[in-house]
């Protein structure tokens, strides 16, 4: 039998035996048959006890040394023994209250990433990009336009070893609630158009904000005949080094609700790096870099769900997804993973146009606001053919220049008014930094977590508010971050520059921009940097080593209406790991500030 003491110590002791964990008959009585007890120790303090930083060592007295119920302790064990002391505590009040103040052992950023040498960096280089060129983690190269047929592809820019992340598991399960926190944000006519609309919102002073939003009032207005919305989100985080006692935690940059992209690619960067440690060990440089502690990826499939499950709802066999694309879109196999999956797992085809082919080839039935385009065929002799659309996945549309004439704004307005899902909506899409702004203020997010029937939910609040920072309509200072109402990277104002730039704005233009406090990241991280060189690549060849900060996005998705979610997916979808040079501001892959990385799980 084993009993669990509690002994304060002043100095480490040694390990006579093997400590024991508690059987399932630890309440047998002894009875003289059982052999004299002996007592082995084993120090549980720092990373081995979590709640108990205040015991220095439990003593384990055990009754039969060579039982083999009694494995050895482990991390697993000693948590146990940790769980039976709180119970204990709560049960018979005889174990002091854990000092909580005391952290346990924290990993040392600064000290990443271990060393390599020259001949180990080349070789890892090697077969990273070789892997990526063979999986698809490719990008089209620069070129002033596309062909129709891709000749040539070049490796999307990864990192050649992964960058640790903690608080990995806090973002994950935070993604539903976000999911439901947008759902019913888009779905709320009065409080969009108080703060994104023409008349009282952001439209008055941001043009290209105006115009959609009228499309949209318009469109309601007329009647909604699609119910449904559905949105495949991404909330991007940074950890965060200004907690309070310096603790490290998480803050959110931004939620993505429009083209949240990089999902399949970072799935395969995720495997690039299993397969380089397979491969080589990573020749044993780091503790940390074992397979346990990198975490499955399964975006591709994730976000293909999503997509598959509005594909469902509309209901109608054989119909297609349509995918709006940019012209001359580079991250074309991003999103070509994407068909492959809705057609080999769903049976789901998929048809690709941009704005200006869509304009004159979809026809939107004016009764039953069915969407159908006409797509060539297969052979020289026969008609074309017209194909049912049943959702619309936008990956264009969420800035001013995909939309450079009035014929494109009246096609997106066609998509809207159809019968078609879309993903998002124009209401959706809507949800953008100055609705991050307005939910960070008082008692305003807390309305969203109010259930119909009263019941409260502010927890949900409360454990999204402590991801946000600060955000103001109009400041000045060097420690803010100055954001429009766009996505996609290269837009934001920083520091010292905000000021001179606020200048130039009209008072009245201010109201489309916001301030939010930036985001302190662990310093002097380092990171091996890979980007296709030369002229295709526009960057140089080969790994760069540079100090880097890394952005970790999360994947969620939700099919909802008016009455409420339908289904949902958050925890589980996928995430992006982003890095990039401590110089740059920006974190967008596709516009050549980060490159693609791997989670680390470490601890601390």
């Amino acid at each position: 039998m084993l009993e669990l003491k509690r002994k304060p110590c002043n100095k480490p002791t040694t390990d006579a035996h093997p400590a024991k964990r508690p059987k399932a008959n630890a309440d047998t009585p002894k009875t003289s048959a059982h052999p004299p007890k002996t007592s082995s120790r084993q120090n549980l303090t720092g990373d081995g006890c979590c709640k108990f930083g205040r015991i220095d060592v439990i003593e384990v007295e055990s009754d039969d040394e060579d039982d083999p119920a009694d494995p050895p302790i482990t991390r697993a064990n000693t948590m146990l023994m940790c769980q039976l002391l709180e119970r204990a505590a709560k049960d018979y009040g005889d174990v002091e209250e854990p000092n909580l103040s005391i952290p346990f052992k924290t990993f040392d950023f600064s000290k990443w990433p271990p060393s390599l040498t020259d001949t180990q960096l080349e070789t890892l280089t090697y077969h990273a990009t070789t892997y990526a060129l063979s999986h698809g983690l490719t990008y089209l190269p620069l070129a002033p336009t596309q062909p129709p047929s891709p000749t040539s592809a070049i490796h999307a820019p990864i990192s050649l070893l992964p960058i640790p992340r903690s608080l990995f598991e806090k973002a994950q399960g935070l993604q539903s609630v976000y999911n439901t926190l947008y759902a019913r944000v888009a779905t709320n006519n009065e409080f969009l158009d108080q703060e994104m609309g023409a008349e009282l919102g952001v439209g008055k002073a941001d043009e290209f904000v105006r115009t959609l939003w009228k499309g949209w009032k318009e469109i309601r207005e007329e009647g909604i005949i699609q119910p449904l919305h559905l949105g495949i989100f991404r909330s991007d985080y940074l950890l965060h080094t200004g907690g309070k006692g310096g603790t490290l935690g998480v803050k959110q940059v931004e939620f993505n609700t429009i083209s949240s992209s990089f999902g399949p690619l970072s799935e395969r960067a995720a495997a690039m790096h299993r397969y380089l440690h397979e491969l080589t060990d990573y020749y044993s440089i780091s503790p940390d870099l074992k397979p346990e502690n990198f975490p499955s990826n399964n975006t591709t499939s994730g976000l293909a769900e999503g997509l598959s499950e509005a594909h469902k709802a509309y209901g109608v066999q054989g119909a297609y997804i349509l995918f709006v694309v940019q012209p001359n879109e580079r991250n074309v196999f991003d999103q070509r993973w994407l068909e492959y999956e809705l057609l080999e797992k769903h049976s789901i085809r998929v048809v690709r146009q941009t704005f200006v082919e869509l304009s004159s080839s979809a026809t939107l039935d004016p009764q039953t606001r069915v969407i159908h385009l006409i797509i060539p065929s297969a052979g020289p002799d026969s008609p074309s053919m017209p194909i049912e659309i049943s959702t619309v996945y936008f990956r264009a549309g969420y800035v001013p220049t995909d939309f450079p004439t009035e014929e494109h704004f009246k096609t997106r307005f066609t998509l809207e008014r159809s019968r078609a899902i879309k993903c998002p909506t124009i209401p959706s899409n809507s949800q953008r930094k100055k609705v991050q702004e307005v939910l960070s203020q008082p008692s305003i997010v807390e309305k969203f977590f109010t259930s119909p029937s009263g019941v409260d939910t502010s927890n949900d609040a409360a454990d999204l508010r402590e991801t946000w920072m600060p955000a103001w309509h109009d400041a000045r200072a060097h420690s803010l971050v100055l954001k429009p109402q766009r996505e996609g990277g290269g837009n934001n104002v920083y520091k010292d520059d905000i000021p001179a730039f606020l200048d130039t704005l009209a008072p009245e233009e201010r109201q489309a921009w916001i301030a939010m406090e930036l985001i302190v990241p662990p310093a002097g991280v380092g990171g091996y940097l890979v980007r296709a060189g030369g002229a295709n690549g526009g960057g140089d060849a080969g790994a760069v080593r540079a100090e880097t900060v890394s952005e970790l996005g999360v994947f969620g998705w939700a099919l909802f209406g008016k009455e409420g979610i339908v289904k949902e997916r958050g925890e589980g979808v996928g995430w992006l790991m982003r890095t990039k040079g401590v110089e740059s501001n920006e974190g967008d892959v596709a516009a050549g500030f980060s490159v693609l990385d791997l989670v680390v799980l470490v601890d601390g």
